[in-house]
């Protein structure tokens, strides 16, 4: 296996981390559950399975978000993070030049620019979270403590009730 980018941070700050593989099957439409899909392969539970999704404020800022592939993010509470009047997810062809991720494989580790980040605070409920490694087919298997530490995130409620 490869590194990615993610992992080199990790390496990089000495955390430790294991990395998971699963068979990519190129769904990755977030309406379809696709970090829910993952959890299935890995036979992980969904809770602890967390998606990333880059958005863009009406101001052009951009901001990442991580949520459990049980939830999807509640857009008042994420604008709320982040201080925006305005944000919606930045467009799957725009993602790989932003950030140097594809959909399906977006970690909120290692991307080209340092963007602020926030973690659904259900992360810290957890042993160990799972989060793409950067590249579709592989996860990486961390303590929620180090992937706040090394992503610089804000833990913060994005749970969209209902």
């Amino acid at each position: 296996m490869k590194k990615t980018n993610a992992m080199r941070i990790l390496d990089g700050l000495k955390i430790k981390y294991e990395t998971l593989s699963y068979d990519d099957d190129g769904e990755h439409e977030l309406s379809r559950g696709a970090a829910g899909n993952i959890a299935e392969k890995l036979g992980i539970n969904p809770a602890a399975c967390f998606k990333t999704i880059v958005m863009r404020s009406s101001d052009k800022q951009i901001f990442v978000f991580c949520q459990s592939a049980l939830h999807e993010i509640n857009l008042k509470k994420a604008r709320n993070a982040c201080g925006a009047k305005e944000i919606n997810p930045v467009k799957p062809e725009e993602l790989l030049a932003l950030t140097g991720y594809i959909r399906g494989g977006c970690s909120p580790l290692g991307m080209k620019k340092k963007f602020p980040t926030f973690i659904d605070q259900s992360v810290l409920n957890h042993e160990k979270v799972y989060i793409s490694a950067g590249v579709r087919g592989e996860q990486i298997v961390i303590a929620p403590a180090d992937l706040v530490k090394a992503s610089g995130a804000e833990t913060v409620d994005l749970v969209l009730e209902g």
